[in-house]
Formats: structure tokens, sequence, C-alpha cells
């Protein structure tokens, strides 16, 4: 009888098999740090966060905490806080995104790029006390900026209704690092982009803004928002930054956690403990949306 014609061969049982990883339990020894850092740093903080919040300052369990939530001064201090990450949100996303798309699709030189990208990663970590000083320095009522429009042009700012220490110029003191860690974040999908959609595109006889409104934008669209609600969450917890600019006289949700928790006059820990706990929840709802925006757009990306 003639020998079983090669290509009738079992390939499951001919495929040579897989020799079991010898280094599988070294690869989990690598991301042990990434895991102690998050219980450590993120879930035990949480959770101690959350017993605290049921106590009162006899260590007695309480729920007034959360239903001082309902003050109105604190009520309004998460309302300023949410309208200064809207905005600084969607300027500093449609800023980034427009950076960030002419130095990718645009086809801007090289170096160009490059320098867009270093400053970014600087800028976007470049925040709290030293943030603050050089915008008073630059804005401020004797700043550099200020002193030359005045003496050069004969208009002062702060005559106009500008206030570097009110809620516009807190916002425009947040754009600085988000409209940078919106190009860091938003770059990767730009390159994601097909050059053979924008040929097809052409071919069919689409114009640019036509590419534009009906290819680019609705794939580019969940990693936008996600970008966006990433920003938002970047300026709901910045603190460092608010109190060195503004010396804490603005409402923000973190500077009155700050004022609750070490102060003098408004020392009320668990309070304190209740507002971070519903800024945690605001927090995990964005980055819940985030993420799911994040596989949406990762979809496209990958075709």
């Amino acid at each position: 009888m003639s020998s079983k014609p090669t290509f009738f061969r079992d390939n499951k049982r001919d495929a040579p098999r897989a020799r079991p990883s010898s280094s599988g339990w070294r690869n989990w020894i690598v991301v042990v740090p990434f895991f102690l850092f998050a219980f450590l740093f993120i879930l035990l903080p949480s959770v101690s966060l959350l017993l605290r919040a049921f106590r009162d300052n006899d260590n007695r369990f309480t729920l007034m905490n959360f239903v001082g939530l309902l003050d109105p001064s604190i009520l309004s201090a998460y309302w300023v806080t949410i309208r200064i990450s809207l905005a600084t949100a969607v300027g500093g996303g449609l800023l980034g995104f427009l950076m960030a798309y002419a130095v990718t699709v645009g086809n801007l030189p090289r170096p160009i790029r490059t320098a867009l990208m270093t400053f970014s990663g600087v800028a976007s970590n470049f925040a709290g006390v030293p943030l603050a000083f050089a915008f008073i320095a630059t804005l401020g009522r004797t700043g550099l900026v200020t002193l030359l429009l005045k003496s050069v042009l004969g208009v002062s700012l702060y005559d106009q209704g500008f206030n570097l220490y009110g809620f516009w110029g807190l916002t425009l003191t947040y754009m600085f690092f988000q409209f940078p860690l919106m190009i860091l974040v938003i770059t990767p999908a730009l390159d994601g982009l097909k050059k053979e959609w924008r040929e097809a595109s052409e071919n069919l006889g689409a114009s640019h803004g036509m590419y534009l409104r009906q290819v680019a934008i609705p794939i580019l669209m969940p990693s936008i928002l996600g970008s966006m609600i990433l920003l938002f969450g970047n300026s709901f917890g910045a603190y460092a930054t608010a109190y060195s600019l503004t010396g804490g006289f603005i409402n923000l949700v973190t500077i009155v956690i700050g004022s609750q928790i070490k102060g003098d006059i408004l020392y009320n820990p668990g309070l304190g403990y209740a507002l971070a706990i519903g800024m945690i929840a605001v927090m995990t709802a964005m980055m819940a949306i985030y993420y799911f925006l994040r596989r949406r757009s990762e979809r496209w990306l990958r075709q």
C-alpha cells in the first residue's frame, strides 16, 4: 500500500509542538510593581477615603458628610470645577488636534513635528508652582506682556476685564498643559489614518474637505472625544496650579477638599473625604467613557 500523500497529512499531528515558555513567570514578576503601585496608591487610598467619609470628627458613623455635599457652596465648587474642566478640555482638545493634524497629515517638515512633540512632552508635565509663577510673571498685573501692551499699544488688560486670578485666567493657565497632552494622545490616532482611504476618496471625486467630513473625522471622532475626556479628568483633579495662582480664593473642589482636611477654619475631614469620593465617582465615569471610545477607535485603526 502506498504511503499517504503529503498533502493529506494531518497538519496538527505533523506540526512541531510549541515548547512551554520557561520564562513565563519572569514576565509576571516584571509587572508586579504595576499591580503593587495600583494597590498602594489607587485602591487602598480609595477604600480608606470611603471608610473615612462615613465618620465624623469623633470617629462615629454618620451620613451627614454626604448630606453636606448638597450645600450650595459645595455644589457651586463642583460646578465651577466642571466648567473649567469643560472649557480647557474643549479648547485644549481643538487646539491640540489642529496642531497634531498639521504636523502629521498636513505634511509639514519633519523637524517641526519633532520640535512640537518634544515641547508637548515637556509642557504636558509643566504645572504647579512653576507654571503659576510663569503666568504671573507674564500676564500678572505687573507681568511682562501686561506692561508691554500698556506701554506700546496703550491697552490695559485688567481695565478691559481680564483677570488672571479668576475663572478665565485659570482656564488660560490650564490650557498650557492641556493642549500639549492632546497632541501626545491624538497623534497615534492621526498616524493610523491610512493613505489608501484618502486615495480612494480622491479617486471617487471627493475633495479634501469631503474626505475630512465624511471619512477622516468620523473615524477619528471616538479618539477625539476620548482624548477630550482625558483632558477633562486631567483638569478636574488639578490642585497645585490653581492654589498657587489664586491663593485658594477660587471655589474649586480640590481647594475645598484641602481647606476641609487641613484648614484652620473650615476643618471637617469627613466632608473633605466625601468630596474626594465624589471626585473619584466623576473620574471613574470619565475613564469608563474614555475606555469605551478608545475601543471603538482601535477597531477602525486596526483595519
